[in-house]
């Protein structure tokens, strides 16, 4: 039994490549390394490099590999720079889950565990996101993980009196921080963790926006999760989905608590041993206070829990990418 891991040499997906094999199941990988890394995938797992929007690539990787399942991590995942370029967010993102179904459908491949993403809920004004809250995203990347999981329904509705209906699931978070493996790290230009490291270790002092929130310190709370405790709820799906087990439609894995970015920096400070004090910016536009996500279903069906505190989330990130500058 093998799962085709889309944007398998990606930070995110090469973690999930890991959790599968932890979980005694095989994997392909379909990446065309626009942001991910073939030196991610680990020796011995197959890697066919090459972009989603190929049906044909992407039917033969599936029927060649007798593929059981996929799991859909394959994506452009920055929301801001989205909003300058709508139709490259579109066009990765909600045609590439197309070419994704129609090829699964083709190679009668039915499971199917999807990559979303908490910015389907836009900015909630809730202490807590349940799956029910009305989605409202505020980015083309968020509309294009929405119409993704509609998709997504669409073809499991479709396919539902069929010989070969799609079982599936759609996993939704916010900031995935950390490593599992040192080989590993986030190479992302927009995400807090890796913005911090690189001022670091260029000897600049990392800097927060806004310090005027409606938060017990002032800056906003956001809620950051381990990548490797990410990686593990795809693996339960994938084999949740595998034995046959019904699963929701839609999972938050979130941190239920969150942490404010000054914690954050906090932690980085003490972590790494560099003593810094952040510098204060002005706030970004449309940055809300708070935005946390329950994980409480996902507990129940997927073994989800955060497993790493603030601390070794920031530990495990910063040996990765000290590793990486090492090498």
């Amino acid at each position: 039994m093998t799962w085709l891991v889309t944007g398998g040499a990606g930070y995110i997906g090469a973690h999930v490549v890991r959790a599968l094999a932890a979980a005694g199941l095989d994997s392909v990988v379909i990446d065309d390394v626009s942001s991910g890394h073939r030196s991610f995938v680990p020796d011995g797992i197959p890697f066919v490099r090459g972009t989603i929007l190929d049906r044909e690539l992407v039917e033969r990787t599936l029927r060649e590999h007798r593929a059981t399942g996929v799991i859909h991590v394959a994506g452009f995942k920055y929301a801001g720079v989205s909003v300058q370029r709508p139709l490259h967010t579109y066009a990765q993102n909600v045609e590439g889950t197309r070419v994704v179904l129609e090829a699964m459908a083709a190679a009668d491949v039915t499971n199917l565990v999807f990559s979303s993403s908490a910015a389907v809920y836009g900015t909630p004004d809730v202490p807590l996101v349940t799956e029910d809250l009305p989605k409202r995203p505020a980015s083309p990347y968020g509309e294009s993980k929405l119409i993704g999981e509609w998709l997504i329904a669409d073809q499991a509705r479709a396919t539902a009196d069929s010989d070969a209906p799609l079982r599936h699931t759609s996993l939704r978070y916010f900031n995935v921080v950390g490593s599992a493996d040192p080989a590993v790290y986030d190479t992302s230009p927009h995400n807090l963790f890796p913005i911090v490291f690189e001022a670091l270790l260029a000897g600049r002092t990392p800097r927060i926006n806004g310090d005027d929130y409606d938060t017990p310190d002032g800056t906003n709370v956001r809620d950051y999760v381990h990548v490797g405790d990410i990686a593990a709820a795809h693996a339960v799906a994938a084999r949740r989905l595998e034995a046959g087990d019904r699963l929701e439609p839609a999972y938050n894995l979130g941190s239920q608590n969150g942490l404010s970015v000054r914690e954050i920096m906090d932690a980085m400070a003490r972590v790494t041993g560099i003593a810094f004090t952040p510098e204060i910016a002005p706030r970004r536009p449309g940055d809300p206070d708070r935005i946390v996500a329950t994980g409480e279903l996902a507990a129940r069906d997927l073994e989800w829990r955060n497993r790493h505190t603030v601390d070794e989330m920031v530990r495990t990130g910063w040996e990765a990418r000290r590793a990486a500058r090492a090498r």
